[in-house]
């Protein structure tokens, strides 16, 4: 099939570049700041993402397709420019045209955009699923929030994590086009009175609530090789009603403005601090904002084609990636039942026939709970409908399951205590046709564990989809050299179907592709010193064994574990400084969410060992200790495809999937791993030879907490491990604050060590030992990685929405013409 751009040329592409730095940016080349070029440069590829655009918007409406629409807090897409070039087939015609301008490719990449829209691992993967929903030419809308200063940029004071604004927005995004004709009014608080109508009867009415709005702004999802462009919408808010003249002009200037400032907080930041009740307040308003205008937009959409509602499920299936977005639920019934008057159980049948729940955590912490008396406060209808759907699904339970309380008592929407509480996990079960885990570890324990009522209930609604990546952003575009060697043996058919990586593994004997591949692993490592160099000013050697642990910072993902190993080998050094030991870099990278403290004395610590470990002349270069601030998606594209070894060392059982195990395995990297998450599909495709598994597994940490788990046994047993918790108690890289980690050293001792950390320390130890050993034998070392990588076709995120669309979407291919 022709696609829409394959008549460009270098000269046309330079021509448009011109055009908007003139015409969008009101310059010539010689008064073009780097952000001008950039902008300009974006613009002239964004407007063939345009032509694709509205060819597909277009052939969607016109076709009446099933769609889904994923809602989502988080959207992690990073940079956009080289990542739409590599969509568009047109990177050499891009250079090309730069060069001809006398624009550095360089400057331009530097200066794009990453967009603040989200934090770690949920954001990624739906950034991910959206280029596979594009890519494999599936109709599919992205629905999430469009923050003004996204999470935060992070920094190191003195070791502390320090949060800034994320300014991200600060000079304009070229890729985003707002809608203002789309705009949407979204109301809160308020009253819920009796209305009587004759001939209907009593009906709830939602009145006196505050309003304010919802702006939508397009961000073009372009498919790699394909027609189709796909859209993330992201939602900003707005007040109804800006500025308040007679309050200006009668002197009371804060008042004036005191409602956009209210409104517009609605959007500023990405997870406000829970710790108040302010910030709780703000949070739900947030949750319910992209729920509602989402819900409504559908069915702008769905009402282009339609008059009534009997075929909206039929054509929509709406995806909530995790709880966040569950009060969309919520939102659907108000509407179909409050103003298009649809029956209740019409309307719960179309509800629960469009929503699918993917559950991300099995942590009762992460499974959200708002007080009831909250919801009534922000959203007085919705909690009178959560309590109806509640009502209702608890008489049929009793009718299916007479006289057992204990069964009602666990899977009520409602929990009951001081101050009940709205279990959005339970409303998402109950309200969903499909609810599926992202790994096949985690969703058989959700399944068994976390929900067996719900299992026992539902019989066939939960289900599995293993979480996936995109390897045109995490091998093509991040790793290019590597892509082109194992383009040179196999042919360039893999980037499309990335099974087909599998028949690399033929040349993982091979001596000159092993060679080849070190020596591009090689060059990673010299990059990536520069930057750390950059960065931090830390000196490191290509040479030595690159261990990286770059993911959100939590307790359970243990990063503290980490560092213990490398307080344990410091400690060997310091006690015999002549011990051969294999050079290693240990490589950081996390951002520790605000309030979370003790996360963020693990990055202190972290920080701490670094300024000793890295200047301690015994060390002589064996040990560096790296913290790279303000991780995100442009770093993780520097690190990963340098790395050595894959830290995925979660506590077994608690880590869902993760995907950056994922992407450092498809680069080369060996997992070093417990029995957890996608880990264990890791092993079962590239086999359990080829990547370091250690540690307890589910169910001995299960039956090691049944029988009274006693952390102080491991400690009696491994005097390298007292040395290590000793380190940490009295703070032995800082003795003038003997206390600043006696609440870290208490987490893992006398508060019961909750994530196993001295239970899995003398495994963890050993299996480094292992790895080191393997790291000296360059040629088994090389084969191995290349098994890895040519064994990760299985992990493509195209699998996963395929899964997708097999087992949940039921979506039809839907390729786009260019007539």
């Amino acid at each position: 099939m022709k696609h829409f751009k394959d008549n460009i040329t270098s000269s046309e592409l330079a021509e448009r570049a011109l055009f908007h730095l003139k015409y969008s940016r009101g310059k010539d080349l010689s008064a073009a700041t780097p952000f001008d070029k950039m902008s300009c440069f974006s613009h002239a590829v964004r407007d063939m993402a345009v032509d694709g655009f509205i060819a597909t918007q277009k052939q969607y409406l016109e076709q009446d397709v099933r769609r889904v629409n994923y809602l989502s807090m988080e959207y992690l897409i990073g940079k956009m420019l080289e990542n739409n070039m590599y969509a568009l087939g047109i990177v050499d015609k891009s250079f090309e045209a730069l060069k001809s301008l006398g624009i550095s490719v360089e400057e331009v990449l530097k200066h794009d955009v990453e967009a603040g829209l989200g934090n770690g691992g949920l954001g990624r993967l739906a950034a991910c699923y959206l280029d596979s929903l594009a890519t494999k030419e599936l109709p599919a809308f992205g629905y999430g929030i469009r923050y003004e200063h996204g999470i935060f940029k992070q920094e190191f004071d003195h070791g502390w994590q320090r949060e800034r604004p994320d300014e991200w927005l600060a000079l304009g995004y070229p890729w985003e086009i707002i809608r203002p004709e789309y705009t949407l009014p979204v109301c809160v608080y308020g009253r819920v009175k009796k209305n009587f109508t004759p001939g209907r009867g009593a009906s709830d009415v939602w009145e006196d609530w505050q309003m304010f709005e919802a702006v939508p702004y397009d961000v073009p999802i372009i498919g790699y090789g394909v027609n189709t462009v796909n859209m993330l919408r992201l939602w900003k808010s707005q007040p109804a009603e800006g500025f308040r003249l007679d309050v200006f002009n009668q002197g009371d200037y804060v008042r004036a403005v005191e409602e956009k400032n209210w409104a517009e907080n609605v959007t500023k930041v990405l997870y406000p601090s829970d710790y108040t009740y302010a910030g709780k307040e703000l949070r739900l308003i947030q949750e319910y904002f992209l729920a509602s205008c989402s819900v409504r937009d559908i069915i702008r959409r769905y009402r282009k084609n339609h008059s009534d509602f009997k075929r909206f499920a039929e054509k929509n299936v709406i995806q909530l990636n995790d709880t966040h977005p569950t009060l969309a639920v919520v939102e659907l019934m108000r509407v179909l039942h409050d103003e298009e008057r649809i029956p209740w159980d019409k309307a719960w049948d179309i509800t629960v026939n469009t929503f699918c729940y993917t559950n991300h955590t099995l942590l009762a912490e992460a499974l959200e709970k708002w007080t009831v008396d909250l919801m009534q406060r922000v959203l007085p209808r919705h909690t009178q409908i959560i309590f109806e759907i509640n009502h209702r699904f608890l008489q049929q339970v009793e009718l299916d399951y007479p006289g057992d309380g204990e069964l009602m008592h666990k899977v009520s929407l409602i929990e009951e205590g001081t101050h009940k509480q709205v279990r959005m996990a339970n409303l998402c079960v109950v309200a969903s046709s499909k609810v599926n885990g992202v790994s096949a570890l985690h969703s058989e324990l959700l399944r068994k564990n976390t929900m067996p009522e719900f299992d026992k209930i539902y019989p066939g609604k939960f289900c599995n989809v293993t979480n996936g990546i995109t390897h045109r952003r995490w091998l093509l575009k991040a790793n290019p050299e590597l892509s082109a060697l194992i383009t040179d043996k196999i042919g360039d058919d893999w980037k499309k179907d990335l099974s087909l990586l599998e028949k690399f593994q033929a040349f993982a004997q091979d001596k000159k592709v092993q060679k080849r591949f070190m020596e591009i692993k090689k060059e990673k490592k010299k990059a990536l010193c520069k930057t750390i160099r950059e960065t931090t000013g830390v000196l490191v050697s290509p040479d030595s064994i690159f261990d990286v642990q770059i993911k959100r910072l939590h307790m359970y993902k243990r990063q503290l574990l980490d560092a213990m190993h490398i307080i344990y080998l410091y400690q060997q050094i310091k006690a015999n400084p002549k011990i051969k030991m294999q050079p290693r870099t240990f490589i950081f990278a996390a951002k520790a969410a605000p309030a979370y403290l003790t996360a963020k004395s693990v990055i202190k610590l972290i920080n701490s060992m670094a300024a000793v470990i890295n200047n301690d002349v015994d060390v002589a270069g064996r040990l560096k200790v790296v913290f790279l601030p303000d991780y995100n998606v442009s770093l993780a594209e520097k690190i990963i495809p340098a790395a050595d070894i894959s830290e995925q060392i979660s506590t077994a059982g608690l880590e869902a999937s993760g995907t950056g195990n994922m992407k450092l395995s498809l680069n080369g990297a060996l997992t070093v791993g417990t029995w957890d998450g996608a880990n264990i599909e890791i092993a079962q495709h590239v086999g359990e030879e080829n990547i370091f598994i250690f540690g307890h597994r589910t169910e001995e940490l299960a039956e090691l907490r049944l029988k009274g788990y006693n952390p102080w046994s491991y400690v009696e047993k491994s005097a390298g491990l007292k040395a290590v918790i000793e380190a940490i108690r009295d703070n032995v890289f800082d003795p003038s604050q003997p206390d600043l980690f006696k609440d870290l050293y208490k987490d893992i001792t006398e508060h019961g060590d909750y994530y196993f950390y001295l239970a899995d320390f003398e495994p963890y130890v050993q299996c480094q030992e292992k790895v080191s050993k393997l790291y000296a034998k360059e040629s088994a070392w090389a084969e191995m990685a290349i098994l890895n990588v040519s064994r990760m076709g299985w992990f493509s995120s195209d699998r996963s929405i395929q899964d997708y669309c097999d087992e949940i979407w039921h979506l039809e291919r839907t390729p786009i013409g260019t007539d």
